[in-house]
């Protein structure tokens, strides 16, 4: 039974423009339709959504998460990569015993794998989970008495990230550094095949994943700009000393480049759904692999 969905409540809540339904309306809800014939009570299905930083990943699973749970009656959980990262003293230490650059998180290999799995067994089997909430603010995990709780069986799990759905580059691959981070902080290639060893290790992480979906962003280059807005936003409600300057946020985004920009070249062939965005966020084509016309 279709149930109708307060837009005017999602937008205010998101401090989101009118013309996002119009958006959602053309691009994500004929997608999010095909749910229409979900069986309530299956085993959970597990939608993979990836985009660089400020591209829209986390707006559109909160709108999907909405739209599937007030409209088609599914019941969702969303979980973000982002939630399992590791504390930030075991980064730390991470940075102290491996390479610094792991005290910056974000790449693979600063997330707890064993968390991750744990938390997506339990979904998937229908068990009471306790999920991980991060705090970019200080930096850090929130402590697990502020972790949210999921109590009943869900229907369809919603998993969002920069890096989901990534595979690993080949050795050759990273040979030549991609910035001047990598230039002059890994000139040894140690941090880059750690990062690319770990991400081999996550193949199993998304192997949960029943269908990816991707924010294919124009280039690298809008990656700081998307970044630069997310930050001032984010400044609005953080209470750490964690804001980021401009050099400061320039070196962070340099950590993501490598591997936004290797998901610019692959991506496409490992992706269900692929909205394609100019440099001003907007939508200009969709592929979807389920399309009968595709």
């Amino acid at each position: 039974m279709r149930i109708n969905l307060d837009y005017d409540a999602f937008l205010m809540a998101h401090r989101l423009p009118k013309s996002y339904i119009e958006l959602a309306q053309r691009w994500f809800i004929p997608v999010l339709n095909r749910f229409e014939s979900h069986k309530k009570g299956a085993k959970p299905y597990v939608i993979g959504i990836n985009g660089c930083q400020g591209s829209g990943k986390s707006t559109l699973a909160d709108f999907s998460a909405e739209f599937l749970s007030s409209r088609l009656g599914l019941s969702v959980v969303i979980l973000s990569i982002d939630d399992f990262y590791l504390p930030h003293a075991e980064r730390q230490e991470l940075a102290r015993t491996r390479h610094p650059l792991f005290a910056t998180r974000g790449v693979p290999g600063t997330h707890d794998l064993a968390l991750a799995h744990d938390v997506f067994h339990k979904l998937i089997s229908g068990k009471p989970v306790s999920i991980p909430r991060f705090d970019k603010a200080n930096d850090d995990r929130l402590p697990q008495s502020q972790w949210s709780i999921q109590e009943s069986p869900v229907d369809v799990i919603i998993f969002e990230g920069w890096c989901v759905g990534l595979k690993a580059q080949s050795s050759n691959e990273l040979l030549n550094p991609v910035n001047t981070l990598e230039a002059t902080e890994d000139t040894k290639m140690i941090w880059r095949n750690a990062v690319n060893s770990a991400l081999l290790s996550y193949a199993d992480w998304f192997a949960y994943i029943d269908e990816l979906w991707w924010l294919k962003a124009p280039n690298f280059a809008c990656v700081l700009n998307w970044r630069t807005e997310q930050e001032r936003k984010l400044a609005q409600f953080k209470t750490g000393n964690a804001i980021m300057d401009p050099p400061a946020l320039l070196r962070f985004v340099q950590h993501y480049q490598r591997l936004t920009e290797h998901g610019l070249q692959t991506l496409h062939e490992h992706s269900d759904i692929c909205w394609e965005l100019d440099q001003n966020r907007q939508i200009i084509t969709l592929n979807d692999k389920f399309s009968p016309n595709h």
